[in-house]
């Protein structure tokens, strides 16, 4: 009988209370960790470009190619884009459902108008015989710019997609978080769009 008590653990010895996280936390982190992991994969492709982008083959360079004045309207998209999406988000805050929707609305148009002007580009520039296979120069920069659009669209199919979460169930907190993930990645977006405005196209043109 001794020995049976002497195997006993203290009532304490054993952990039994669940560890208790705040609702969301594990989702805030991944989705952080994701958007690093994008940073790296964006950061290769600008170094990639910044290595290639001399590498004409004899062919047309970014001064015989790009119109600033279509990129600087659809940066302009995409910029306006962020700012009504920051709308959207405050009255997420105030709870209004339907302003919600209306600046989300408001922020998809602005995206599709990117995407839009971006494919009207491509659509031009391979016209042209400046497709992704006529030099590393254009390869390099279709994989940067094209993925960045790739970006958007996935943007664009999620931000559609919670507009009908919000509209069937309201402001939840799920759909908040939701929200909320995706404005960072809609800001994201942007900055990486300054980034390729400045290194691809201004640079590019001097």
């Amino acid at each position: 009988m001794s020995t049976i008590t002497q195997l006993k653990a203290p009532a304490d010895y054993w952990e039994t209370e669940p560890h208790h996280h705040p609702e969301g936390a594990s989702t805030n982190i991944g989705f952080w960790v994701y958007l690093m992991s994008d940073c790296l994969m964006f950061a290769v492709l600008f170094a990639t470009y910044g290595v290639l982008h001399g590498n004409l083959a004899a062919g047309p360079g970014p001064k015989d190619l790009f119109d600033l004045e279509l990129v600087a309207i659809n940066t302009a998209m995409l910029l306006f884009s962020s700012i009504t999406y920051g709308f959207a988000m405050l009255r997420m805050a105030r709870g209004d459902q339907a302003g919600t929707l209306k600046w989300l609305a408001i922020t998809l148009f602005f995206g599709l108008c990117f995407l839009a002007i971006e494919l009207y580009e491509f659509a031009h520039l391979i016209h042209e015989g400046a497709g992704p296979q006529r030099s590393a120069f254009l390869s390099a920069f279709f994989t940067l710019v094209g993925t960045h659009g790739l970006h958007v669209t996935f943007g664009s199919i999620w931000l559609v997609t919670l507009m009908v979460q919000v509209k069937k169930f309201g402001l939840t907190s799920a759909n908040q978080r939701r929200l909320m993930c995706l404005s960072l990645f809609w800001h994201f977006l942007d900055l990486i769009w300054i980034g390729v405005f400045t290194v691809v196209y201004l640079l590019g043109v001097i």
